[in-house]
């Protein structure tokens, strides 16, 4: 089974999002040392495939010299793990010296836009659109891969159409990320998207999504069809997370998520010390998260979700309650939504026989449906 360890070069951030929970000012750099400490730790932490995703803040502060002896350290010291590459950036700081280097390691990007313009920048600040806009070209240019995540907020929600149809007419894949709490911040729900805001949302961008799926990637849309179909989570938030994710702050301390970082009390180790799971395992953290899962266990138990919900994202859940293990993600209620309006309609498909799916013997396809989504090629 295949484990994600997110490396975070620096919390800094050029852009000043409104309900940002990720950046911190004067964050100091990733030195490559802790790049070396990684490999070192890692070669004998696991004997399974890794995925090394670049986050932040924004993780091309960190400069060409650093990618380029990181990338170098992690795909030839660690071989035998076979390691993918991902980077999550706003495409600012991208330059062609760059995005060559991200071509050769063949790495995808992931970037963030709100929707157009006006609606992007009153979110994400003024000036974001543009830069950020600028730095995809530039990614384009390269035939680097790209997507985006759209944060909907208790603002943005109200614009759902026209997000949509910014992101259709531009042709840009997206996620979808509902605006969070924050466990930093003073005012923590102002911009916080409600659960039924949420799942209203989402039954709203499946049925776009089937009308134009020839058209547009709708990640969060393909992974909640597939756990359906699976009966098991396809993404983080999904599952059992602790002891498959880790993350890598600037001074290689070790945190469950990226989430977590810079949060002295979400330590669970460092990458200097080498520490094995078990090591690791005795942390505070990990045993907070371990109390979080026998919680989901007990408290959604009789929940027809179980499976592939696992109480949603721990982060979420601890964000609203302080820090103590007394509730779920409180997307709990879109969740449900979600996934009981894909289960009515892939049952009802089923009933009928009419799969939704292209027939190669009829010149005229039949509408899609939620099996076709089911089934696609990740």
């Amino acid at each position: 089974m295949a484990f994600h360890v997110m490396l975070i070069p620096t919390l800094g951030c050029p852009s000043n999002c409104n309900y940002c929970w990720s950046s911190e000012e004067n964050s100091p750099i990733m030195d490559i040392k802790i790049i070396e400490e990684v490999v070192e730790w890692l070669k004998n932490f696991r004997d399974e495939p890794v995925t090394f995703t670049f986050h932040g803040g924004e993780p091309l502060l960190a400069g060409y010299e650093f990618f380029r002896e990181a990338l170098t350290l992690l795909t030839e010291g660690l071989k035998n793990l076979k390691p993918a590459l991902a980077i999550q950036t706003n495409l600012w700081n991208l330059t062609p010296e760059l995005a060559q280097l991200l071509k050769e390691y063949d790495i995808p990007i992931g970037s963030s836009l709100d929707g157009p313009l006006k609606l992007n920048d009153l979110q994400r600040g003024e000036g974001y659109y543009e830069k950020t806009m600028h730095g995809y070209e530039i990614a384009k240019a390269y035939n680097l891969k790209i997507s985006f995540i759209c944060t909907f907020t208790s603002y943005s929600v109200n614009f759902k159409e026209e997000i949509f149809n910014f992101f259709l007419e531009n042709k840009l894949n997206l996620k979808l990320h509902p605006a969070l709490p924050s466990i930093r911040d003073e005012n923590p729900m102002k911009w916080t998207l409600t659960p039924e805001d949420y799942g209203e949302l989402l039954i709203y961008l499946l049925d776009k999504y089937l009308e134009n799926i020839d058209k547009i990637e709708l990640k969060n849309i393909d992974h909640l069809c597939k756990c359906v179909f699976t009966r098991r989570g396809t993404v983080c938030t999904f599952v059992d997370c602790m002891g498959d994710t880790f993350a890598v702050g600037p001074d290689g301390s070790i945190y469950p998520c990226y989430r977590f970082v810079g949060m002295p009390e979400w330590v669970m180790g460092n990458v200097i010390e080498h520490p094995s799971m078990d090591d690791l395992s005795k942390s505070a953290p990990w045993k907070l998260l371990q109390e979080y899962k026998e919680y989901v266990d007990s408290e959604c138990k009789k929940c027809t979700y179980i499976k592939f919900c696992r109480g949603g994202c721990p982060y979420n859940a601890l964000t609203i309650t302080e820090g103590e293990v007394n509730s779920v993600d409180p997307h709990c209620t879109a969740y449900k939504t979600i996934f009981k309006e894909i289960t009515k309609r892939a049952t009802k498909e089923m009933l009928s026989g009419n799969l939704g799916m292209s027939n190669p013997d009829l010149k005229k396809k039949t509408t899609p449906g939620i099996m076709e989504l089911m089934i696609k090629p990740s």
